[in-house]
């Protein structure tokens, strides 16, 4: 019943959101990173002819107006705290009042994404709020998750366009999780599993948007209510977001300018295109890896990230590692951390 309260909770106070809800001024990085006394954090984006701090209950910042720049004050640091990694801070910025979050930089570094969640050891529903709290116990660097827009217009997760037999297009969300309260793993909304994410700062939620099978404007639809609940939840610092449909990332792009977005389609695009387009990375199945044995070398010479999905098998998930992939997509997380254990 506790949980049924919070969702509907959820709901409420989530309208349908446009893309005009997206803010005007991002932040370049948002991670702070550890032990390290006035260190620079990032830029303001675009750069504003007039910046200040508005507020800062910290007193951990200070602002270079003339350069947009953020950083820690001189002889101020963070420790990597589990009881408290995240800073709220207000600018003015050309007059808009602009809050952001940043976040102690406690975030693992070993590549490991759980295609999912980490679910296939554990039994749980993949795509459930258990199967994301698996993948952050164990440490990956991030939990993959996949999104759609429900007929009432909010963003619940299921890979398939299906889940317990119910049409997720077709469903309100409300439906949904009256008609799977009762399961182990009911449908999560991605609200929900974002609240679970501020709780910590070891693994990112890596968010697949799914193409709506009512054409591409309903896909738009769905990036832009994601984008806008990232946002609202000043969580640009934690997540990724990833999609097969190249007008997604590009719509994302034109939304935050400084975004982590990736593209899941091998051969649709030229390297030196996604590099034009701002994208920010390969995210391509392992068969285009074995096509292209220097695809690690020749995106990471454009400024790409990498990830290759889905590796199960423990030789390539070795062969992938050694060749310096940044992420590797995997239902076999638990195999991948005790191989990296091993190597080291």
């Amino acid at each position: 019943m506790k949980r049924l309260i919070v969702i509907i909770g959820l709901l409420l106070a989530t309208a349908c959101v446009t893309a005009s809800d997206g803010a005007k001024y991002v932040l370049d990085n948002y991670l702070i990173p550890v032990k390290q006394p006035g260190t620079m954090i990032g830029r303001i984006c675009p750069a504003p002819a007039e910046a200040e701090i508005v507020q800062d209950t910290a007193s951990l910042f200070r602002l270079d107006a003339k350069t947009g720049t953020l950083s820690l004050k001189k002889g101020k640091a963070v420790t990597d705290d589990p009881a408290s990694f995240r800073y709220g801070i207000t600018l003015a910025l050309d007059g808009q009042l602009c809050e952001f979050e940043l976040i102690c930089d406690g975030y693992s570094r070993n590549g490991v994404v759980a295609h999912r969640g980490a679910w296939k050891r554990t039994g749980v529903l993949q795509n459930s709020l258990r199967s994301f709290r698996h993948a952050v116990r164990l440490g990956c660097e991030g939990s993959e998750m996949d999104v759609w827009l429900t007929a009432d217009n909010k963003v619940v997760l299921s890979h398939d366009p299906h889940v317990y037999g119910l049409s997720v297009e077709d469903s309100t969300s409300l439906s949904l999780f009256q008609e799977t309260i009762g399961k182990d793993d009911p449908v999560a909304s991605l609200q929900e599993i974002l609240l679970e994410a501020r709780g910590q700062n070891t693994t990112h939620p890596v968010i697949e948007i799914k193409d709506s099978r009512k054409g591409l404007a309903r896909t738009l639809q769905l990036t832009d209510s994601v984008v806008s609940i990232v946002h609202r939840m000043k969580m640009q610092g934690d997540v990724l977001y990833i999609s097969f449909n190249y007008e997604v990332l590009k719509r994302i792009r034109s939304l935050d300018a400084t975004a982590k977005v990736l593209y899941l389609w091998e051969d649709k695009q030229t390297l030196q295109q996604l590099v034009d387009d701002g994208i920010s990375g390969i995210d391509y199945s392992y068969y285009a890896f074995r096509k292209n044995s220097s695809l690690v070398e020749d995106a990471h010479a454009k400024g790409l990230l990498t990830n290759v999905w889905t590796v199960n098998n423990a030789d390539e998930l070795e062969k992938y590692y050694r060749q310096g992939v940044d992420y590797i997509t995997t239902d076999e997380p638990e195999l991948l951390l005790k191989i990296i254990k091993s190597l080291k």
